[in-house]
């Protein structure tokens, strides 16, 4: 069972809104959350939904913590940590961060020493409790990753990258992907719309036949992929037909090379900061 410890997330946006939205549903006392924003509207807003505390001053969310969610921008980071204190008092402290691009040494530098700390990488669907969380530390003990791993599962699923490069694997193929479903989306619903439907129920049909392949997926985990691929079509019938064209297109290349495009720019992206 989860050990529920008071936890501070220093940003309150989206992201922080879904996981600490996660936590209550799943039973995390409210009394041991904090959340922090420039903006008192938010806080006053967070606060009234979920009954958490809220307040403007980080030093004050952090001294009541045991682990702190460093939930800012990744350009705003290194501002924020400027105004923690380096005097040793953070000693006892545990990070965990949703900072995309920063990884743990850059962490560490901001913070003027090494925390224990979980990098993370949630996609958006976490908003909804069916995200995709991507995990690594290089120096959290087995309580830390243990917590980490469990607030993160009460938004969706998690999975631990071995190395930090990795976490743009996750990046690739879980915190950009949905828009890559979208995109697919949107081209087949202009097509149904195209063939006579009207866009919503265009719409309609192409989210539902989405949602039942990712259902089909995850309760047929015995089955790859291309088998179930296979179930669908027949020799010589529509889909087979629809299929041979996507592969004469070279989709699977297009697919690939895309994603590698997401994990170039992943490491640009993280010289830049």
């Amino acid at each position: 069972m989860m050990k529920h410890l008071p936890i501070a997330f220093i940003g309150a946006g989206n992201m922080t809104n879904a996981i600490i939205s996660g936590m209550i549903q799943q039973g995390y006392p409210s009394a041991l959350i904090t959340a922090t924003n420039r903006s008192l509207p938010k806080l006053d807003a967070l606060q009234a939904r979920l009954k958490i505390n809220v307040t403007q001053d980080n030093l004050q969310a952090i001294q009541q913590a045991e682990v702190v969610v460093l939930a800012v921008k990744p350009q705003l980071m290194a501002d924020l940590c400027a105004t923690f204190p380096k005097d040793g008092s953070l000693e006892g402290k545990s990070f965990i961060s949703i900072a995309a691009g920063l990884d743990c040494q850059r962490i560490y530098t901001m913070l003027g020493a090494n925390y224990p700390l979980v990098r993370t990488m949630p996609n958006t669907p976490s908003s909804l409790g069916v995200g995709l969380t991507g995990l690594f530390s290089d120096n959290a003990d087995a309580a830390l990753r243990q917590f980490a791993e469990a607030v993160f599962n009460m938004v969706g699923t998690t999975v631990w990258a071995s190395t930090e490069a990795q976490i743009n694997a996750v990046i690739a193929g879980a915190g950009s992907a949905p828009a890559y479903f979208y995109l697919f989306l949107e081209a087949m619903q202009n097509k149904v719309t195209e063939l006579g439907f009207e866009p919503d129920a265009a719409r309609a049909m192409v989210q539902q036949a989405m949602l039942g392949a990712a259902h089909m997926v995850i309760e047929n985990p015995a089955l790859s992929l291309h088998d179930l691929r296979q179930q669908v079509m027949s020799k010589g019938g529509t889909t087979a037909e629809a299929i041979a064209h996507f592969q004469a297109q070279n989709l699977e290349q297009i697919v690939g090379d895309a994603m590698q495009a997401a994990v170039d720019r992943a490491e640009q992206m993280a010289k830049l900061l």
